[in-house]
């Protein structure tokens, strides 16, 4: 069973659309994984029933037991965060600025403060259109640990993928190289790059690319809007051919792109010639991973 990845250095390149178009081409064959958890949207095309869910404890919080409390002040004076406020003649404890750290339980005389894990999101099993599941989350407002969350959301649909006898997951990962695209990362087959021509969209994919380098995955490489720009285009041609990556398609800018979206469709359903490029793309893939011939 393989993992397919499709990443971006930055927002905005069209990542999760072209994820949802392959999805959509890979039907009942995928499961389908949106970790990207921060931003999640993959369910605005996929429509999911949101049909189990659970919610999601991880990060530790300090409590303070305002009946044990004596108000001595000491866990405020040691906060280096200012994560313990007084709020009404107490002293109580701000969710947002605790790190968990449990200095403050040390030094409480009476022990009054202890800590816990909070609830930061919740992890969601659906049934969605094309006849598949799709396994995804959604992180609480301000809540830390997301790249926990994106290892949550890949073992579900790991685990959903061998029970059901599928032959990949394919996940929309998060953009950038923080630690929700590490997790990510981790232990994929094939990583899918979606950039565009812009300076930042080539920095953005240099930076994203040394990351996928250190986990030695194969990788390849759409260009969306690549006709914006066509000095970038060729720039980025060059940087994928001195490091191997596979081409796997140029695609032109379009507002098919947003039309499709609205109407809540994949652009593979929404416009044949443009569906036609992403096919393409989908069959570079199939035959990178499955090695069965050359992907170019």
């Amino acid at each position: 069973m393989k993992e397919i990845v499709v990443i971006s250095g930055k927002g905005g390149t069209g990542k999760t659309s072209i994820t949802a178009s392959l999805a959509y081409l890979g039907g009942k064959d995928l499961i389908i994984a949106d970790c990207d958890v921060d931003a999640a949207d993959m369910h605005l095309l996929m429509a999911p029933d949101f049909g189990q869910s659970e919610d999601f404890y991880s990060g530790e919080i300090a409590y303070i037991d305002q009946d044990a409390c004596i108000k001595c002040g000491k866990c405020q004076d040691v906060c280096r965060f200012d994560a313990i406020p007084i709020i009404n003649t107490q002293y109580v404890v701000d969710p947002l600025g605790c790190e968990g750290c449990g200095y403050c339980a040390r030094v409480c005389p009476t022990d009054a403060i202890s800590n816990s894990q909070p609830k930061v999101g919740e992890v969601y099993v659906s049934d969605i259109r094309t006849g598949s599941t799709m396994v995804h989350a959604r992180l609480s407002i301000g809540a830390d640990n997301s790249g926990k969350l994106v290892a949550k959301v890949k073992n579900e649909a790991k685990t959903l993928a061998e029970k059901e006898n599928k032959i990949a997951v394919l996940v929309d990962g998060s953009p950038g190289v923080g630690c929700p695209v590490v997790s990510s990362l981790s232990g994929a087959s094939f990583t899918v790059l979606v950039t565009e021509p812009t300076v930042s969209g080539l920095h953005d994919l240099r930076r994203v690319y040394e990351l996928v380098k250190k986990f030695g995955i194969k990788a390849g490489c759409i260009i969306n809007k690549a006709d914006l720009n066509k000095s970038v285009s060729e720039e980025i041609k060059s940087f994928l051919k001195e490091e191997e990556i596979i081409l796997l398609s140029e695609i032109p800018y379009n507002v098919k792109f947003t039309d499709a979206m609205t109407n809540g469709k994949t652009i593979v359903e929404y416009d044949k010639e443009l569906g036609n490029i992403i096919s393409e793309s989908w069959n570079k893939i199939i035959r990178a991973v499955w090695n069965t011939g050359d992907p170019k």
